[in-house]
């Protein structure tokens, strides 16, 4: 389950690597695996993911612009450089009030011994 778009063991700059397209949200997946994925996202300004709830926590980092991310109706606005943690089965949704890029980090494993 490796990506082919990205090559191991070579240098990028993740937010070159993305580019930004009108009106839509763009998922770059950097590395994916049974235990979690590393994706690198952008929204043009305006557009926003469906609000929704994951199984596992989520780790956004904005990289680039201004995101607005709302957990369980609480909003947050994140400038480059700062992350958040979305938990667990927490409603969530990620809002482009401007266009912005994020990297989301999900771990899937951990949880086995969770009740």
């Amino acid at each position: 389950m490796e990506n082919a778009d990205i090559e191991t063991a070579k240098v990028f700059i993740i937010v070159e690597i993305l580019e930004y397209v009108p009106s839509s949200v763009v998922i770059k997946t950097i590395i994916r695996k049974t235990t979690g994925n590393v994706s690198a996202v952008s929204f043009d300004s305006g557009e926003a993911l469906t609000e929704k709830t994951s199984p596992f926590d989520t780790f956004i980092q904005v990289i680039e612009g201004k995101a607005e991310i709302v957990i369980n109706d609480h909003s947050h606005v994140l400038s480059p450089g700062e992350s958040i943690i979305i938990p667990a089965h927490a409603r969530n949704t990620i809002k482009a009030n401007e266009r912005f890029k994020m990297i989301s980090t999900i771990i899937k494993s951990g949880y086995e011994n969770i009740l």
